[in-house]
């Protein structure tokens, strides 16, 4: 028998941070709306006042960082992850 100790807990979040070339309010608002509607997004920013234009995504720990990166590239815009 495994231990409770052990086991991940279910309810984690996973922060991912990208780099993205959102450059207006507009679009950020855009790219917001289409991330919204996906599962396992908890909370999301964009910060476009930074060079990088950072999208910061908490999200479930069931949420796979390739399909926020491939959902952002849907639209049009460059999504890296920062590391």
């Amino acid at each position: 028998m495994i231990s409770q100790f052990y086991l991940k807990p279910k309810n984690t979040v996973d922060i991912h941070i990208f780099k993205t070339n959102i450059r207006t309010e507009l679009e950020a608002d855009h790219v917001i709306k289409i991330l919204n509607a996906m599962t396992g997004i908890r909370q999301l920013t964009i910060d476009l006042e930074d060079i990088d234009k950072v999208l910061r995504v908490e999200a479930s720990n069931n949420l796979n960082k390739r399909d926020i990166i491939a959902q952002v590239a849907s639209q049009g815009f460059i999504c890296k992850e920062l590391l």
